[in-house]
């Protein structure tokens, strides 16, 4: 596997790891909401109305903070990127020995990190640099537009659970029907997640589990409180 398909297999893990938490993010937060609009009234109208208004608020948000998040990303990368070209241009001879001391640091021989650092030098110099000095793909700068996107309909997808779990039942399961769908969804995004980055699925599942369950006991709480007041 070349280093080039290993970067893109890496990005893609990241995207899906990033898309299960925005799902749960979603789910996590619309249930808290529902939930506890639940235990104030018995109106399917209002639930609904929150509901989709904390859906439409939460997505919005996410996709601008992704957006906002990645725009500065990638314009720290453009700058970095600028700053090595300058620096190659400036004094090649330094950058060359910096490229060397680089690849020797990992594990080469003073004469093969040399010679590397000259045959990649001689190839696409930037190139070396941003991905040996900086850890960048100069050809694959994250794009805000797809990661605000992603985070959208992330943030949607797992919203919709709980928002059609609370206002398809009849009054008295709406609860119930909720708690038991989000808890079972909270646990295939652990098992998920936890699979993604490598991590034990017991304890990501129980996590992700104990919080929705507080969060939605929370909330309809106080919602349950406030609704009798």
């Amino acid at each position: 596997m070349t280093q080039t398909q290993s970067a893109a297999i890496s990005t893609r893990l990241n995207w899906l790891r990033a898309g299960v938490l925005g799902a749960n993010d979603g789910i996590i937060s619309t249930a808290g909401l529902v939930v506890g609009v639940a235990g104030a009234t018995t109106s399917r109208a209002e639930i609904l109305t929150a509901g989709v208004a904390g859906l439409l608020a939460g997505s919005l948000s996410m996709a601008v903070g992704e957006y906002v998040s990645v725009s500065s990303q990638r314009d720290s990368e453009r700058a970095a990127l600028d700053l090595e070209r300058r620096e190659l241009a400036d004094d090649h001879e330094a950058e060359l020995a910096e490229l060397t001391d680089l690849l020797a640091a990992r594990g080469l021989t003073r004469d093969v990190a040399r010679e590397a650092a000259e045959q990649l030098t001689e190839r696409d110099a930037l190139r070396a640099h941003a991905r040996v000095e900086l850890g960048i793909e100069p050809d694959e700068l994250a794009n805000p537009w797809h990661a605000a996107l992603a985070s959208l309909v992330a943030f949607t997808v797992g919203a919709l659970l709980p928002l059609l779990a609370i206002v398809l039942p009849g009054a008295s399961g709406r609860v119930p029907v909720t708690v038991a769908a989000v808890l079972g969804a909270l646990t295939l995004c652990g098992v998920v997640s936890a699979r993604l980055g490598g991590a034990p699925v017991a304890r990501a599942v129980l996590r992700n589990v104990l919080g929705g369950g507080l969060a939605m006991a929370v909330t309809y709480a106080a919602g349950t409180w406030l609704g009798s007041g």
